[in-house]
């Protein structure tokens, strides 16, 4: 079942000789339960690709439809109500609210959604990324992996339709990088989760299913579970 599908997707910034196209006709298309890498140098795309994916920025042309809804048909409050439960946010910077500890940040977008989590499956989810004795600390007595961890728990804690994940190793040592993502290859084994992540690290992109390479706003190559590398189509 198709979760996740992008129909030639085009973002320009500026006119005439100055347009810069940092999509150019990108159509992806990712099943549900699939871990799916984008892998890109800075200014492939790869950060203007999710953010389209998102619903956090609109393209020029073409379209994103998320579990068979079209992100552009929806109005400005069905969009932020669409993304609160159907888009989970893992980011490179954490974004926790300083002031609430662990448990607080998991439940926000809940919370904010006027909705409580399930127990079982919040219990689930905390005990899985090992952080049922830090749920009373603030992000500030958190290490750096810890943080993300918190962050993953929360963008789960809502059973998105998809996970996006933006360089969320960026800030971490090589280590705790291969947890965190052996976190979210588990969150996507152990709780079905469909996870698109943005990375310019080649040899992280390796524990996803497929790997799609974008270059100038374009798709030029793609990687499938089995480590074949396909060219241009």
């Amino acid at each position: 079942m198709t979760i996740l599908e992008t129909k030639d997707l085009k973002k320009t910034y500026g006119k005439g000789e100055t347009m810069v196209h940092a999509l150019d006709g990108v159509s992806i298309s990712v099943e549900k339960g699939e871990f799916v890498a984008i892998v890109g140098t800075s200014g492939s795309g790869k950060s203007t690709l999710l953010h389209m994916i998102g619903g956090l920025d609109f393209p020029t042309s073409g379209r994103v439809s998320v579990d068979g809804q079209e992100l552009g048909a929806m109005s400005g409050d069905q969009l932020t109500i669409f993304r609160r439960r159907n888009i989970g946010f893992v980011f490179q910077s954490y974004n926790l609210v300083p002031m609430l500890n662990v448990q607080e940040n998991i439940v926000l977008p809940a919370n904010l959604d006027g909705r409580k989590p399930q127990k079982e499956y919040l219990d689930e989810i905390v005990e899985t990324l090992g952080l049922s004795r830090l749920l009373t600390r603030l992000p500030s007595a958190l290490s750096g992996g810890q943080q993300q961890r918190t962050a993953i728990a929360r963008a789960l804690v809502s059973k998105p339709a998809v996970l996006l994940a933006d360089e969320p190793t960026g800030n971490l040592d090589s280590r705790t990088s291969l947890d965190v993502l052996g976190l979210l290859r588990t969150s996507k084994e152990q709780f079905h989760q469909t996870i698109v992540m943005i990375t310019h690290d080649e040899g992280l992109a390796q524990t996803a299913d497929r790997i799609l390479h974008l270059e100038d706003g374009r798709i030029v190559s793609w990687q499938d579970k089995g480590g074949v590398r396909h060219g241009k189509g």
